[in-house]
C-alpha cells in the first residue's frame, strides 16, 4: 500500500498520478475534447468568480490530499472564500467545495465509484460528472446523498450549481468545442 508520504516523494511532471486507495493509478493524458471541456467550464467560472468574487477555481494537475491513502486532481474544483485556509502552494489540505470531474474511459470507474464516496466522506459538497461521450453531467449534492445524483443535464439544459448563486451553466456551453 502506498501512502501519502510514498506519493510526496514521486517526481514532477509527466506521467501524472493519483493514489486512490493506498493504489497509484496513472492518469492518462486528457485529449482533445477533454481539454475543451475543462477550458470551457474553466471559463464560466472564471467569468463569474472576477464578478462575484465569492472563491478560487483550480485546474488538474493540482493535488487534493484528502487522506494517507488518498491524493485525487481533480480536472476543476472550486473553494469558497471562506474555505481558503486549506489552500497550501503544493495542494488543497482537504475536500474542495466542488469538484468537476471529467470521464475518461480508463478512470471513469474511479470517479463514479471509489472516488466519489470518498469525496463525500471528506466534505466536498458538490460533484459534478461530465461525460464527453454521452454529452451529460450529472451533479451530486453530496451532503445530501452520495449515491444519486440531484440533477442529470443534457446539452439541451441549463442549470445550477448550489455554491455559485446567480450563475446559470448552459451544458451546451461545456461541451461545446
Amino acid at each position: 500500500m502506498i501512502t501519502r508520504h510514498d506519493y510526496e516523494q514521486l517526481p514532477e511532471g509527466s506521467p501524472r498520478y493519483q493514489l486512490i486507495a493506498g493504489d497509484l493509478v496513472i492518469s492518462p493524458s486528457p485529449g482533445r475534447s477533454h481539454q475543451q471541456i475543462v477550458g470551457n467550464i474553466h471559463s464560466i467560472l472564471d467569468r463569474y468568480l472576477e464578478v462575484n468574487q465569492t472563491g478560487e477555481a483550480f485546474l488538474a494537475p493540482f493535488d487534493v490530499f484528502l487522506s494517507d491513502i488518498n491524493v485525487y486532481q481533480p480536472d476543476v474544483l472550486f473553494i469558497r472564500n471562506e474555505n481558503l485556509s486549506i489552500v497550501t502552494e503544493h495542494g488543497i489540505e482537504g475536500g474542495p467545495d466542488l469538484v468537476i470531474e471529467i470521464l475518461f474511459p480508463g478512470t471513469a470507474r474511479f470517479d463514479r465509484g471509489s472516488k466519489r464516496k470518498v469525496y463525500a466522506r471528506t466534505g466536498v459538497k458538490e460533484l459534478w460528472l461530465v461525460d464527453p461521450e454521452t454529452n451529460r453531467i450529472e451533479v451530486f449534492h453530496l451532503t445530501e446523498d452520495a449515491e444519486t445524483p440531484v440533477g442529470t443535464y443534457g446539452t439541451d439544459s441549463v442549470f445550477q450549481s448550489s455554491l455559485l448563486p446567480g450563475l446559470e451553466i448552459s451544458a451546451a456551453r461545456v461541451f461545446r468545442r
